[in-house]
């Protein structure tokens, strides 16, 4: 027999609202007409940050990203606060300062992931950009 909670807002046991509310990493949602059903914790982004061109993070413009590291011209790493369980995950970057520049990420770690910045010549080239990684914690 099936059941069902209905509910305004879940808190924790001390009553001090849904800040300690778990999720397990089976919890899953129903789509639109109740015919899907998708895994919740994968489709969650696990990191995401705004960073200027020396790699340094915009203040409060991270989540799970501890520091960037500034390697050349538009070369950077990223390091993560927290891991993912594998190296393969999505990645993905956009450009901040100009539509004339691509972002490519690659090299992924458990810890991190490098990013480079390109002009439509081919030419590496210095700016902010922001990135988003969705993959499994450890």
């Amino acid at each position: 027999m099936s059941s069902q909670l209905n509910v305004d807002t879940i808190v924790d046991k001390a009553g001090s609202g849904g800040t300690n509310v778990k999720v397990a990493n089976n919890a899953t949602y129903v789509g639109d007409g109740g015919s899907t059903t998708q895994n919740l914790v994968k489709g969650v982004v696990t990191s995401w940050g705004y960073v200027n061109s020396d790699a340094s993070l915009f203040s409060g413009g991270s989540f799970n990203m501890s520091s960037g590291t500034d390697n050349s011209t538009a070369y950077y790493t990223y390091n993560l606060t927290s891991n993912l369980s594998g190296a393969n995950y999505a990645i993905s970057v956009t450009v901040h300062d100009n539509t004339d520049l691509t972002g490519t990420a690659y090299s992924g770690t458990t810890s991190g992931y490098d990013v480079n910045i390109w002009n439509q010549a081919g030419s590496l080239h210095d700016s902010r950009n922001r990135t988003i990684a969705i993959g499994d914690l450890a």
